[in-house]
Formats: C-alpha cells, structure tokens, sequence
C-alpha cells in the first residue's frame, strides 16, 4: 500500500462538476493498493498519515502532525502509484488491485482516520476526478508500507 502524502492549504476532488469532497489546511493523500494489501495495511497507514510530523510549528519547523494541528485529510484513490514504468514508454497497471479489492482498502483508512478523530472527506471511486491540490511549502511524502 502506498500513500503519496502533500501538505496542502486547501484541496478538493470535483466530478461531473460537482464538489464531492473539500479540505482547508492539512494533508492530501492519494492513497494506491496492491494485490497483497490487507486491512492491517490500511490500519497501519492511516495511523502514519495520522502522526506524520510534515506540519510546522510555532517556529515554522516542521514538526507537528496533522493530528497536532487542522485534522483535516482528503484522500483520493490513486491506482496509478503502482504504474510500472520500467520498461517502455507506456505503464503498466498489474502492480495495482483490482477495484474489488482496493475499495474496501481505501475506505479502510478513512474509516480509521475518522476514527483517530480526523475530519476526511474523500473523492469518489471508479470515477474521473479533478483533484486541486495547493500544495504547501511544497512538502510531498511518500510513504510505503
């Protein structure tokens, strides 16, 4: 499971023009699973966006998490974090779960961020998103598990 993590000034996914989900201050996270991804992945990956320390402190120093801080995260899910791009001009998807695998993932993390006490608002599966993402600083985290 991969998370690709931007501290954000404000985000929002829009489909078909309408506004489905909406941030201000926190963390984006595009969020990609794989075949062997499991619920403890999920678990152990909303717990690391959760106590990531990318927000800054009085000083300007990043060492707040978003725990600390707005509470705020948008997660989006992304199939293509797990685009194979090692050979040719073209990448592949097999890397990637199928959507019947990778939704009930990908829910499982906003379940246990709200359940940490974040605010998370999501964009919508299976559909073409525009994303808008100001990102802030910019401070972009991959995180891997």
């Amino acid at each position: 499971m991969r998370g690709l993590v931007q501290r954000v000034r404000r985000a929002s996914v829009t489909v078909a023009g309408e506004t489905v989900g909406e941030i201000g201050q926190g963390l984006c996270v595009l969020v990609g699973v794989t075949h062997d991804d499991t619920e403890a992945h999920a678990v152990k990956l909303a717990e690391k966006i959760w106590h990531l320390r990318v927000m800054d402190d009085e000083a300007g120093v990043m060492n707040r998490s978003v725990a600390d801080t707005t509470r705020e995260v948008l997660v989006v899910s992304q199939f293509t974090l797990y685009g194979d791009t090692s050979a040719g001009r073209r990448p592949s998807w097999i890397a990637a779960a199928r959507p019947e695998h990778a939704e009930p993932l990908v829910q499982a993390v906003v379940d246990h961020l709200r359940g940490l006490g974040a605010t998370v608002a999501t964009g919508r599966f299976r559909t073409e998103m525009l994303v808008d993402i100001q990102n802030d600083g910019p401070v972009t985290v991959l995180l891997e598990l």
